[in-house]
């Protein structure tokens, strides 16, 4: 770099510049002051002498990397520390962002070096001479030093191990934590009249990040707007119990606006959060409750501020806080009670009213309602809870602004009813609103609706409609079924009579059923591409899942006499069978009228599936005809949702539940009948010379055939079952698999659910893949396999790469290893017979899976989430059962092998390098018991590992250390796993082992060795040099001592 005039042009490009390559090249010229320690000097250098922001900012932002990247010495790191304290100090105004980053950096100095020196913990007093002095520009640095301190130490770093942060975050949080909220606090008041309001800003987000704090290392989640009690030290407690703390935010929300209005009233979010214990006694925490009361009463009174979307959103997770922290008894007792309450409905029903300003909000107030109501029932004394009087008008509100939402209408990608899983969710807590006062609020939504279903009756005679009026009918019928289904969700409420509530769930339920009869008659039957009409049939759905797990099928059967007495009355529905005759007859119609909406088909498949898979339900749905019809007639003339190409997937499930009916019953005769229609398309397409197979038509009916078979295959769960299907497809249709993998190899359309479904035809779940001890059929299935796969791998592997290489290639690989890896580990075949017999099937399959593997470059298997985990997979069992054929590979080939389980040990998922410690402990071992300990080899396999090893003496040691690092320096969840192959790998070597020791020992601080080495002489006590399991467990024993003593700083 030859002068600063130079750099500073640089800078100035890499942060500004429009071009590209320009920034590239600046990042490029630039980067040795982030990677190379001597660079530090400079830094320093430019900070010092630099004119622009941005010379500073890449002097600040590298120091900030290389503190964080490198371990820089102890006398260092204090000088940086030093000199930027100073620098904040002396140095006239900076501009924001430059500030910000100086002051990151003293944050991530302070927080790596806090167990190193005292003088790193004495950044709080340093922070407190900034504030004791006269301009404000120093009293704005001591704040942002503070709010970004508590930020870092907050927060986890990707060069700290989490182990090592949060002893870090426990200390500060017992050092120094308190003293900086006591800070914010006092800064608050002395800031009560400053202009600006910048100071104030800073002030309330040090108090609420200080409230954030994660206290017990519990890592909340900060995009969930739900927290528990927030665990604030016992030392606190003088400070919380002083009214003037709670005072503080309550001004500061009144004399301020948003953002910091905002803030103020997150601190009191936190603030009501607070547990339970810290309180003296329970006066304390009643005066506590007393004030917050009056705060929120004084905030409705007045109304201030609830004007802005922030303040009144935080207004109302303030108000739901009630709900979480306190009983109701507790509420009930505190004077103002009863005008508290009241101003807190009125506000409840104004908030439904503006139900487009307040829609997200809403949901907590009424979390807040619920809370209450199922509290009524453990009230004890005299005080009213004047609940009586208030919801029923809250539960009328809030349907009544439902109605006006839809009145008005919703831009089409924003209407909730389209989330059904959302949509529910936020429903939760209305049930019990209605259950509170269940008699009025069920006649309320009952002559709500009935007028409308009338209307929706009489629209069905017509011989045309306005769409737009139809539109509005169908949206409110939605709401108020997806509310009837959310109330029998929660059966019943404490407090009433079961009777008389299930009676009323008969009228509620009546009327939805009531309303089926019409949906599909009439004008209506001609909608089903309309959006209003697929929510209506979608919140139907869902009030049919709900109806069946209170009231149908397992436990239900016997408990549920008042309601379908009362269903006899109104509908002639007296019992379980004939209501689920018209929950099947509804999916029945779904099904056959709907090919175009994928989430309808879905959603009725899903009802579907549980309806067969429950063992009551499963049971009565065979005794009725529309599901005997169903399991007879499967066919796309029946169903056209089966002809749609994008339904295909739905195919499967479809399949799934039949396959669950027709297994149901043990008759070989039933599912060959069943299978009929699926025995046409095989005729058909076996029928197709090969000249005419590469059509559009066999295209689509081999995807939705291998569709179709999968569902079926995965819905046999014995061995019985598996056994009916095994001997219907093989050795007759067999063939077909092949010919249709050899022919559109190249379209991943047809080959993914070819290989889905064998890869789940393989698959020994349940133990289901057991043959007779006389059969063939394991081998025979392998054999089958084996053709597959190398017709699939050697056809693809000669086709060129395209674009979307993943699609196109690396699925169909990655679902042939875990077919692969599924037959060999399915315990069905003595693969030991292909051997004997001169049967090249394994061979070939494991050949041509090894060149797939090896045909994808290590980045990518590493890069693609499923292809990782099916290739470490197929590793695994390589590894375990089929380990010679590794052995006789060449060298190169071996080593890359084995090297990429190095790369899966240090990846992040737990389970992968579960399983390639499991790889290399079984190589490990081998290689022990034959070589270390075994007499001179004389096996092929035995030469050759002997030879792999001795061209390439490092590889044990380099995969010993790695498991040592991944042990000591992160964070692993998998312990036990790793500590298999280190002891396998310890043992082969003595020489290995203390080379090792010898390498960590020199990569820690002098004054440990003695201690860490004495920590090492532990680990191999009482361990022998043998691999039974006596010893293996002894030493995974050990490891867990060594582990903890090495880390203990």
């Amino acid at each position: 770099m030859e002068s600063l005039a130079q750099l500073e042009a640089l800078c100035e490009r890499l942060y500004n510049s429009q071009d590209s390559a320009e920034r590239a090249h600046a990042e490029n010229t630039l980067k040795c002051f982030s990677v190379n320690t001597d660079y530090i000097s400079q830094c320093q250098y430019i900070l010092d002498n630099a004119s622009t922001p941005y010379s500073l900012m890449l002097a600040s932002s590298s120091l900030l990397k290389q503190v964080t990247d490198h371990s820089l010495s102890l006398q260092l790191r204090l000088d940086i520390r030093n000199y930027l304290i100073n620098y904040l100090a002396t140095r006239g105004p900076l501009p924001h962002f430059v500030n910000a980053s100086l002051i990151l950096l003293l944050c991530r100095v302070t927080k790596f070096g806090w167990f190193d020196d005292d003088k790193f913990r004495e950044v709080v007093k340093e922070a407190t001479d900034f504030l004791s002095q006269a301009s404000s520009n120093h009293y704005e640095i001591g704040l942002k030093i503070l709010n970004q301190l508590v930020s870092e130490m907050n927060q986890p770093n990707t060069g700290l191990s989490s182990t090592h942060h949060r002893r870090v975050a426990c200390s500060f949080r017992d050092q120094s934590l308190f003293q900086i909220f006591q800070i914010s606090l006092t800064s608050l008041g002395q800031l009560k009249n400053d202009v600006t309001g910048r100071l104030q800003e800073l002030a309330l987000s040090l108090s609420l990040k200080c409230l954030s704090f994660d206290f017990v290392g519990t890592s909340i989640d900060e995009s969930s707007e739900e927290f528990g009690t927030i665990q604030i030290p016992t030392s606190w407690r003088s400070v919380l119990e002083d009214p003037s703390t709670l005072q503080i935010f309550f001004d500061y929300y009144a004399i301020t606006t948003s953002p910091c209005s905002k803030e103020a009233l997150e601190c009191l979010v936190r603030l009501a959060s607070v547990r339970r214990s810290l309180f003296t006694n329970d006066a304390a925490r009643s005066k506590f409750l007393a004030h917050l009361m009056t705060g929120t009463k004084e905030i409705l009174q007045t109304g201030q501020g609830l004007a802005d979307h922030d303040n009144y959103h935080e207004y109302c997770r303030l108000l739901g806080r009630f709900r979480v922290n306190y009983q109701l008894s507790e509420l009930v007792n505190v004077e103002g009670y009863s005008d508290w309450i009241q101003l807190v409905a009125e506000f409840t029903l104004k908030s439904l009213q503006s139900w487009q300003w307040a829609s997200s909000s809403v949901y907590y107030l009424l979390g807040l309602w619920s809370r209450l109501v199922t509290s009524v029932p453990y009230l004890k004394g005299e005080a009213p809870s004047l609940l009586d009087e208030f919801v029923p008008k809250i539960t009328e509100g809030f349907i009544t602004s439902r109605f006006n939402s839809v009145q008005a209408g919703f831009a089409d990608d924003d209407d909730p009813l389209d989330n059904v899983e959302l949509l529910q969710d936020q429903l939760d807590c209305f049930p019990y609103l209605c259950r509170f006062q269940y008699q009025t609020s069920s006649l309320y939504i009952i002559t709500t609706m009935e007028p409308i279903l009338q209307a929706y009756t009489e629209i069905a005679l017509r011989q045309s409609a306005d769409n737009s009026e139809l539109a509005v009918i169908e949206a409110k019928l939605s709401w108020i079924v997806h509310i009837i289904a959310a109330i029998l969700k929660i059966k019943q409420s404490t407090g009433c009579s079961v009777e008389s509530q299930e009676v009323l769930d008969a009228e509620l339920s009546a009327r939805v059923l009531q309303l089926i009869n019409v949906t599909d008659s009439g004008i209506h039957s001609q909608r089903y591409g309309e959006l209003s009409k697929q929510r209506l049939d979608r919140a139907i759905l869902t009030f049919f899942q709900h109806f069946r797990k209170s009231y149908v099928g397992d436990q239900a059967v016997h408990s549920s006499k008042q309601l379908y007495a009362r269903l006899s009355e109104l509908l002639g529905l007296g019992d379980h069978l004939l209501l689920l005759n018209v929950i099947v007859s509804k999916i029945a119609t779904n099904l056959k009228c709907y090919t175009e909406s994928e989430e309808v088909i879905n959603h009725t498949l899903s009802l579907f599936l549980e309806l067969a898979s429950g063992y009551m339900t499963g049971k009565l749905l065979l005794k009725l005809d529309a599901v005997k019809f169903i399991v007879a007639n499967h066919t796309r003339d029946r169903f056209p949702f089966l002809e749609e190409y994008r339904s295909s997937r739905s195919r499967t499930t479809f399949y799934y539940t039949i396959g669950w009916l027709i297994f149901m019953e043990d008759s070989p005769v039933r599912f060959k009948s069943s299978m009929e229609p699926l025995l046409q398309v095989f005729i058909r397409l076996e029928s197709t010379p090969d000249s005419m197979f590469r059509t559009d038509v066999v295209k689509y009916a081999l995807i939705g055939l291998m569709r179709d078979l999968r569902g079926i295959a995965m819905a046999t769960n014995s061995r019985r079952t598996y056994g009916l299907l095994f001997d219907w497809l093989y050795p007759a249709h067999m063939p077909l698999l092949l010919k249709g993998i050899s022919h559109w190899t190249d379209t991943p359309e047809v080959t993914t659910p070819l290989l889905k479904f064998t890869a789940e035809f393989v698959l020994n779940k349940a133990q289901r893949l057991t043959f007779d001890s006389s059969s063939p059929n394991g081998i025979l299935l392998f054999r089958e396999v084996s053709k597959l796969i190398v017709a699939y791998g050697t056809r693809i592997l000669s086709l060129p790469n395209v674009a979307d290489i993943y699609g196109y290639k690396y699925k169909g690989i990655w679902i042939c290893l875990t077919i692969l890896s599924r037959a060999l580990a399915g315990n069905y075949v003595n693969f030991g017979v292909f051997e004997l017999y001169g049967d090249r099937a394994l061979s070939d399959v494991l050949d041509i899976a090894l060149k797939m593997t090896l045909s994808i470059p290590l980045a990518d298997i590493l890069a693609f989430r499923k292809l990782t985990r099916a290739y470490f997979a197929f590793l695994e069992v390589l590894f375990s059962s089929h380990i010679v054929f590794i052995f006789n590979l060449d060298t190169n080939t071996f080593m890359h092998i084995v090297g990429s389980l190095e790369s899966g040990l240090k990846g992040l998922d737990t389970n992968i390098s579960s399983q390639c410690a499991s790889a290399v402990d079984n190589l490990a071992a081998f290689y022990f018991n034959n070589i270390t300990m075994g007499e001179p080899p004389t096996s092929p396999a035995v030469i050759n590992l002997a030879r792999h090893i001795a061209d390439c003496p490092n590889l044990f040691p380099e995969i010993l250390k790695t498991l040592f690092e991944i042990l000591l320096f992160e964070d692993c969840g998998n312990q036990w796993s790793l500590s298999r192959p280190m002891l396998s790998l310890a043992i082969i070597s003595e020489q290995i082992f203390s080379d090792l020791k010898a390498q960590i020992l020199a990569s820690q601080p002098v004054d440990q060795h003695q201690r860490l080495a004495l920590c090492f002489d532990k680990l191999m006590a009482d361990v022998t040099r043998s691999l039974d399991s006596k010893n293996r467990d002894k030493f995974t024993q050990n490891l867990t001592v060594f582990r903890h003593e090495f880390r203990v700083k």
